[in-house]
């Protein structure tokens, strides 16, 4: 059961606060902001925090934090997944979750939260739901409530709420009736200076977006599903179906959802699509140079999109002076954080940046680990692939296919 939530920025400003029980005063805020000086990063702030009378669990997103309150002992994974449901919620409304959209339509957030917690209790977190009960913002929308002094409330209670499947509208029509299903991977991984893989994982998820008329019930089979470890379900999903067959049976949402999310552990094979050669001597009073050269490895042959090399560098960095072959390179004298922005790299042409670093004092210093970004379409790296997808229920044209993407969200190269 949740008391209140504070809605908090990086700064320490309390941007909104809302109470469903009795109000408890904004200054209990201040056991978290004890806890967010001696965090490194912003989202390294412990998510549950004791204090003498109440419970503080939080999450991070986009340089805000979502802090509940409870007085009373109560299941932290149920208020981080409600307060994730509230990030999500927001986000679709408003299509970001920022301190500016919040600020622009706080009546609209306060209605929002009204309709998904009651007396303290989860009640309404559908996003099908809770869009025929306030209708999302829109330019027509908001002049003409201006206009009527109406608000965006809806006068009819939506027809799908105590229905056996909550998370669809009834009635849903569309003209061309599509759904895209995309395979979302991100990889972790070390890398030692000769190449071989120390440590890799893989964060995956399945994200649909679902323009189907009617009720439509989809069954998806993969190839491999033994690759996955510790899932997770949206409701929608028959859970004890995919524990005896391993096959996904579900009647979708509609719109944007997640169907499902998965982890692949450090025990299977992960094969890393990108290479990094690196020749960095970093001398104090003496001539130091940087070479970085970042390219795919030949197996994948796939194009690598959206590629950033970074790296922190030592507080002995003055400047660095460098040119690279591709893409655009900056470094910030204040966060010694070196950047280099590479875009994509086309097969056979790897891009380099080399140069010269200006080091203070006369100690050699220890090279730092370089970070890498990157985005690949049309790959799977875990090599996850979908079979085949049969709908009953309702008869459309046939799916044009699954499309795959992988992303590196934290990938070290240890110099």
């Amino acid at each position: 059961m949740l008391n209140s939530l504070f809605i908090v920025n990086t700064t320490g400003d309390v941007i909104l606060e809302k109470h469903w029980k009795s109000v408890i005063h904004r200054s209990i805020c201040d056991y978290f902001f004890d806890q967010q000086k001696r965090a490194t990063h912003p989202e390294d702030v412990i998510p549950v925090i004791s204090t003498p009378h109440h419970y503080l669990i939080n999450v991070y997103h986009n340089q805000l934090y979502f802090i509940a309150v409870t007085t009373v002992e109560t299941a932290p994974l149920m208020a981080i997944e409600f307060l994730h449901r509230v990030v999500q919620t927001l986000t679709q409304y408003f299509d970001e979750c920022s301190d500016s959209s919040i600020k622009e339509n706080l009546v609209l957030v306060f209605e929002l939260l009204d309709e998904m917690l009651d007396n303290g209790y989860p009640l309404v977190t559908e996003l099908n739901i809770l869009q025929d009960l306030i209708k999302p913002p829109n330019f027509l929308r908001n002049i003409a409530n201006q206009v009527t002094g109406r608000t965006n409330m809806s006068d009819t209670l939506p027809t799908g709420q105590l229905s056996n499947v909550p998370w669809r509208r009834q009635g849903v029509k569309y003209t061309n009736n599509e759904a895209y299903f995309d395979v979302i991977e991100e990889i972790d991984a070390i890398i030692d200076k000769q190449g071989s893989t120390v440590f890799a994982e893989i964060q995956g998820s399945i994200e649909v977006c679902c323009k189907l008329s009617g009720m439509p019930d989809l069954t998806m089979t993969l190839i491999n599903p033994r690759l996955l470890d510790d899932v997770s379900f949206h409701p929608c999903v028959r859970f004890k179906r995919w524990e005896n067959e391993r096959v996904l049976s579900f009647v979708p949402p509609d719109g944007n959802f997640r169907l499902l999310s998965y982890h692949i552990g450090a025990q299977n094979m992960v094969a890393i699509p990108i290479y990094v050669r690196h020749n960095i001597s970093l001398k104090g009073g003496q001539t130091s140079r940087i070479e970085l050269t970042v390219g795919p490895k030949q197996s994948m042959g796939k194009i690598l999109e959206d590629v950033v090399v970074e790296m922190a560098m030592p507080k002995t960095i003055m400047n660095c002076n460098l040119i690279p072959t591709h893409g655009k390179y900056s470094f910030d004298p204040t966060t010694r954080v070196l950047q280099w922005n590479v875009g994509k790299i086309e097969l056979g042409k790897p891009p380099t940046l080399k140069g010269s670093v200006s080091v203070s004092g006369t100690s050699t210093v220890e090279p730092p680990p370089i970070t890498l970004k990157f985005k690949i379409n049309q790959l799977a790296v875990s090599g996850l692939k979908v079979n085949r997808l049969d709908m009953f229920g309702e008869k459309y044209k046939p799916f044009k296919g699954v499309k795959y993407i992988t992303k590196a969200g934290k990938f070290q190269v240890r110099t």
